[in-house]
C-alpha cells in the first residue's frame, strides 16, 4: 500500500503540490487524470524520488519517508525507496547501443547482480509477456514507438517492483500502436499488479482504474471509482474537463 500525507512540492516560488492526501491500495491501478500543468507528473515523479517533495510523508509498504524542506534524505533511503517503484517514461529511454533483451537485462545484472544467464532467462520470459520475444534481439531503432515502449515496461517489471508509475506512456505514440501498450497495462492491473498511471487516455481509465483521481492546481479535486468520476461526478471542475476533452 502507498499512502501520501500533506505532501507539497515547490520550485522556486511556484507551489506546484499544494498538500497532496491519497492511499493506494495493493495490487489497485490508481489514474491520475487532470489538465496540463495541474501537477500529475510532478505528484509521480515524487512517488520514485526523481523529484524530492518539500515536505510531507510518503509510505511505500514498510517504506516510510518524511520530508522538510532543505533537509536532504539520505542517499541510501533513497536508493532503498527507488527500489521499490518501476517508472515507464513518457519517451521510452532505451539505451540505444543495446537489443531489447539487453536493456531488460541491464538492470538485473549491473544493480542486483544477478548471475548473466538467469537474468538472460528472465527478461525472455518478460519480453514474451509484453509480446516482444521475436524483437529480443532488435535494437531500438529496429523497433516502433509502440514496441520500444512495450520492452520500457519489460525492463521495469525485471526489478520486481512493488510498484510501476507510468508517466503518460502513450502521449509520444502514433494513434495506431497505442492500443498494443494499453493492453499489456490492462493485463498486468488484472494480474493485480500495482500501477500508478497518469494518463490522457480517459478509456483506458474507465476500463482499468480501480480509482481515479482528478488533479487541478496541485490539489486533488476528486478521487473515487470510475463510475463515480465519469457518471456521477458533482464537482463543476471535474465536469469542465471531462466535458472539454469529449468536445
Amino acid at each position: 500500500m502507498i499512502e501520501i500525507k500533506n505532501l507539497h512540492k515547490q520550485f522556486g516560488q511556484t507551489e506546484v503540490l499544494k498538500g497532496i492526501d491519497l492511499k493506494i491500495e495493493e495490487g489497485n491501478t490508481v489514474c491520475i487524470i487532470g489538465p496540463s500543468g495541474s501537477g500529475k507528473t510532478t505528484l509521480l515523479r515524487c512517488l520514485n524520488l526523481l523529484e524530492t517533495p518539500t515536505k510531507g510523508t510518503i509510505q511505500l509498504g514498510k517504506f516510510s519517508l518524511d520530508f522538510q524542506d532543505k533537509i536532504p534524505v539520505p542517499k541510501d533511503k533513497v536508493i532503498k525507496f527507488r527500489q521499490q517503484t518501476g517508472m515507464v517514461f513518457q519517451g521510452y529511454n532505451l539505451f540505444p547501443h543495446m537489443t531489447a533483451l539487453e536493456n531488460v537485462m541491464e538492470g538485473l545484472v549491473y544493480v542486483r547482480k544477478q548471475d548473466k544467464e538467469l537474468s538472460r532467462i528472465k527478461a525472455l520470459q518478460l519480453l514474451e509477456k509484453v509480446g516482444l520475444s521475436e524483437r529480443a534481439n532488435h535494437y531500438p531503432f529496429q523497433l516502433s514507438g509502440g514496441q520500444q515502449q512495450r520492452v520500457g515496461i519489460a525492463r521495469a517489471m525485471a526489478m520486481e517492483p512493488e510498484v510501476l508509475l507510468f508517466d503518460e506512456p502513450t502521449s509520444a505514440l502514433d494513434p495506431e500502436l497505442v492500443g498494443e501498450v494499453l493492453k499489456v497495462m490492462k493485463e498486468l492491473a488484472k494480474e493485480g499488479m500495482t500501477m500508478v498511471v497518469v494518463t490522457h487516455e480517459m478509456n483506458f481509465a474507465r476500463e482499468a482504474a480501480d480509482k481515479v483521481v482528478f488533479i487541478d492546481k496541485g490539489v486533488i479535486v476528486e478521487e473515487g471509482t470510475p463510475q463515480q468520476i465519469f457518471e456521477h461526478t458533482g464537482h463543476e471542475r471535474t465536469l469542465q474537463f471531462l466535458n472539454k476533452l469529449c468536445s
